[in-house]
C-alpha cells in the first residue's frame, strides 16, 4: 500500500477515543455546526418544497389540471424523501434537523406559493427547482471533499431536482402551444 494510507493500529486507537461522536471521526474535515446549519436550510426547502407541491396538486384546476396536478403530487413525494434523507444524515453527524414550522419559510431556499392559475403554479414551481438547483450545486462545491457523505446525499437530490426542472420546462412548454 501507500504511505498516504494510515496503519490499521492506529485507526483502531482513533476509534476507540471519541467513540460518543459516532460518525463523527478524526477524519470529518468539516466544520460540523456549520454543515448542520447549511443542513438544515435544506431541510427547510425540501419542506417548503412538500407544501407548495401538495398546495398545487390539491388546486390545480383546468383542462389540462389532472395530469398537471399526478405531477405536482409525485414531486411533493419525491421531495418529503428529500427532506427525510437530510434529516437523516443531520442526525447522522451528531445535529438536531430543525422541523419547527416557526420560520421554515425564513430558512428555506425557495418560497412558497398560492397560485391559484395552472399555468402560474408550474412556472413557480419551475423558479423554486430552480432556486433549489444552484442552491445545491453552491453546497456540493462548498462540500467537496471535507464531506464527501453529506455531499452525496445533496448530489442525489441535485439530480432529482433537475428532474423535476426538466418536468416542468416539458409542461410549460407543452401549456404554450
Amino acid at each position: 500500500m501507500g504511505d498516504f494510507l494510515t496503519d490499521v493500529e492506529t485507526l483502531r486507537k482513533r476509534a476507540r477515543e471519541n467513540i460518543e461522536q459516532g460518525a463523527i471521526t478524526d477524519g470529518y474535515g468539516a466544520d460540523r455546526k456549520r454543515v448542520i446549519d447549511v443542513l438544515n436550510g435544506v431541510l427547510a426547502t425540501e419542506l417548503v418544497c412538500v407544501l407548495r407541491y401538495k398546495r398545487h396538486y390539491f388546486t390545480a384546476q383546468g383542462i389540462n389540471a389532472a395530469t398537471v396536478a399526478q405531477e405536482f403530487l409525485e414531486h411533493a413525494n419525491e421531495e418529503q424523501e428529500h427532506a427525510d434523507a437530510i434529516a437523516k444524515r443531520i442526525v447522522e453527524i451528531g445535529g438536531q434537523p430543525d422541523f419547527s414550522p416557526q420560520g421554515l419559510a425564513t430558512r428555506s431556499h425557495s418560497e412558497y406559493d398560492e397560485s391559484t392559475e395552472l399555468l402560474q403554479m408550474v412556472r413557480e414551481d419551475l423558479v423554486a427547482e430552480r432556486v433549489a438547483i444552484e442552491s445545491y450545486q453552491e453546497i456540493v462545491r462548498w462540500l467537496g471533499n471535507d464531506d464527501p457523505t453529506s455531499r452525496r446525499v445533496i448530489e442525489t437530490i441535485l439530480a432529482v431536482e433537475e428532474e423535476h426542472a426538466e418536468d416542468l420546462l416539458s409542461i410549460l412548454q407543452e401549456m404554450k402551444s
